[in-house]
């Protein structure tokens, strides 16, 4: 009996991508225009050969195969040579570590994230939206980007370490964590890592950077060793957790590093998704008609709380449709541990594979007009005929991103929150245009806001 993702399902078409040059493969094309170059493979085929100077690399362009990747853990285990240059920053966390650790981690990790728990931060969320709705003055241009990043940096490093954390350790991690997503993208794209050991002021700023953040949650995690208090935060999890199978705990070094990978995935991924929210909405004036007519409805006039998001469905739609033209992790990797087959074709162990959300959520087979901006694609009667696998902003199976309810729920908040304070109107002469870093971000963004 053949399921849906059953990879015998059709004859796969396989394909070398085109304008392969010397030593460099494909890399060149990858650097200058990734976006593009990338979303002009699926019509070559279902599985796309490349390489990235002389590294072997596939794209799979069917969410079948996309699927059969990402639910074969062991086979297709996390790595690639951007997941090697992370492990020195981020450490040995849920992002970078390896199959069997990453396996431990994760049991671990999850009751950090249960409903309860989630309960908690939504706290934390509602306050830091209210006072961020605060600071925005009528007619004075705001960047958007910075704004959503100072505000998701405030509810991670506070869902974090705890409501009562010292504001100067809130306002390192907001100076800091910029600084060092920079410089992992630029370390990240160099495959020679000469960068990293040139005496550049860049340089100098992510070391330093990096150094006070790791100072400062190391002083932190012996902090909370010595109270001893569930402080109801992740941090307190983290330090609570224990092995199911071996009843083991945490060292503080692996504290250190999931901490760190919250702290990146947590702060960079809702930032940009919620920048590019507020750019569709500004060009999409009949969609942000209805964002508002809801806010208004749920929330008279008050600031959202963890119990209204199950009635905020229009905010959830504009968000989820926003993960799909733009989604954050717009590119990763995997790395076959054996020889397998992938759509019929062999592929030796050490093969990297390449999965693209961005790529994906763009093929018109599985989402009709896809460049444009329609919210309504994700209600329930017609959420339902999407294919499965077509859809992955949060990725899919074991590492599927551990805190996609956190993210869903703090934009949420953040938006409605928001929305119903202000409206947001793009600077005359702005333009945008994805930019595809660390997350895919739309760079600065002014914007005036409007109240309402």
């Amino acid at each position: 009996m053949k399921t849906q993702s059953d990879p015998v399902r059709r004859s796969w078409r396989i394909a070398k991508a085109p304008g392969r040059l010397p030593l460099a493969g494909h890399a060149l094309h990858l650097a200058r225009r990734p976006l593009e170059y990338l979303s002009s493979l699926p019509a070559l085929g279902d599985l796309v050969e490349l390489r990235l100077g002389t590294r072997l690399t596939y794209l799979p362009c069917h969410p079948e195969l996309v699927q059969e990747v990402l639910l074969n853990a062991r086979v297709y285990d996390t790595g690639g040579p951007v997941k090697e240059k992370a492990r020195p920053i981020l450490g040995n966390g849920l992002i970078t570590s390896d199959w069997a650790d990453h396996r431990r981690q994760r049991r671990m990790i999850q009751p950090a994230f249960h409903t309860t728990r989630i309960a908690t931060y939504a706290e934390v969320m509602r306050e830091e939206c209210a006072t961020h709705a605060e600071t925005w003055r009528p007619g004075r241009p705001v960047d958007v980007g910075d704004a959503m990043q100072a505000l998701t940096a405030r509810v991670t490093a506070r869902a974090l370490f705890s409501t009562d954390m010292a504001p100067h350790s809130v306002a390192e991690v907001q100076r800091s964590l910029p600084i060092m997503v920079r410089g992992a993208f630029r370390r990240a794209l160099d495959p020679t890592g000469l960068i990293a050991r040139l005496p550049l002021a860049a340089n100098r700023e992510f070391d330093a950077a990096l150094g006070r953040l790791h100072g400062l949650i190391d002083g932190i995690i012996s902090d909370y060793r010595r109270s001893g208090e569930d402080r109801g935060d992740l941090l307190s999890a983290l330090l609570a957790a224990r092995d199911d199978e071996d009843g083991g705990a945490m060292t503080d070094r692996e504290v250190h590093d999931q901490v760190m990978t919250l702290l990146l995935a947590g702060v960079e991924t809702t930032a940009s998704a919620l920048t590019w929210t507020w750019h569709l909405l500004a060009a999409h004036p009949e969609v942000e008609a209805q964002l508002h007519a809801e806010v208004d409805e749920v929330l008279g006039g008050r600031t959202p709380t963890y119990a209204d998001v199950p009635r905020l469905t229009h905010t959830q739609r504009i968000f989820t449709e926003t993960l799909r033209l733009y989604p954050p992790a717009w590119m990763y990797t995997r790395v076959t541990t054996q020889p397998t087959k992938l759509a019929g074709h062999r592929l030796p162990a050490g093969t990297d594979i390449l999965i693209s959300p961005y790529v994906i959520h763009r093929i018109p087979e599985f989402f009709p007009r896809p460049e444009a901006f329609e919210p309504d694609r994700w209600l329930p009667e017609r959420a339902k005929d999407v294919t499965r696998g077509s859809y992955l902003p949060f990725g899919a199976g074991s590492r599927k991103c551990i805190g996609d309810v956190f993210g869903m729920t703090e934009a949420t908040l953040a938006l409605a929150a928001l929305a119903s304070r202000w409206r947001l109107r793009p600077v005359p002469g702005t333009t945008v245009s994805p930019r595809a870093e660390m997350s895919l971000t739309a760079g600065p963004l002014p914007m005036v806001p409007e109240p309402r």
